[in-house]
C-alpha cells in the first residue's frame, strides 16, 4: 500500500512540474509553415540589400551548399535588422564573404570580347576563327 501512495504522489508531483512547465512557456513552437516563413523573410530581407549580381551569387550558393546558405543568411538578417550592415553587398562582397567561411561557391565564368563592333564570347570567338582559317 504505501508503494502504490508512493507511486501516485510522484505522478503527482511529475504531473504539476509538466503543467507548470506548460503554463510558463512564452511563446508556442513555431509550426513547419512558420518556419518556412521566418526563413522567407530573413532571405527578403537580405535580397533587398544585394547589388550587382548579387542574387545570382546567392541562388547559386543556396543550390550548391542550402544549410549552410541558410545559415549565413539568417544571421545576415539579423545583422541588417541590427543596423550592423547598412550598405548594398554586391555579388563580389557576397561571394567573397562565402568563400571567408569556407563555401567555394561556383560560378559560371563568360569571357566576352569585342568583334567586329559586338561582344561575342570567347569560346565563340576562338570556333569562329579556326572554322574561317580553314
Amino acid at each position: 500500500m504505501s508503494e502504490d501512495s508512493e507511486l501516485e504522489r510522484l505522478k503527482a508531483r511529475r504531473l504539476a512540474e509538466m503543467q507548470k512547465n506548460i503554463s510558463t512557456k512564452q511563446e508556442p513552437e513555431p509550426t513547419t509553415d512558420e518556419k518556412e516563413t521566418v526563413t522567407e523573410n530573413h532571405r527578403d530581407s537580405v535580397i533587398k540589400i544585394l547589388g550587382f549580381r548579387g542574387l545570382e551569387v546567392l541562388e547559386n550558393a543556396e543550390s550548391q551548399f542550402p544549410t549552410e546558405t541558410k545559415m549565413i543568411v539568417d544571421k545576415l538578417s539579423e545583422l541588417i535588422k541590427t543596423g550592423e550592415i547598412n550598405e548594398s553587398l554586391d555579388g563580389g562582397k557576397l561571394l567573397s564573404l562565402f568563400r571567408s567561411v569556407g563555401l567555394n561557391v561556383r560560378m559560371a565564368t563568360k569571357i566576352n570580347v569585342e568583334q567586329d563592333g559586338k561582344f561575342v564570347s570567347l569560346s565563340d570567338k576562338f570556333s569562329n576563327k579556326s572554322s574561317g582559317d580553314q
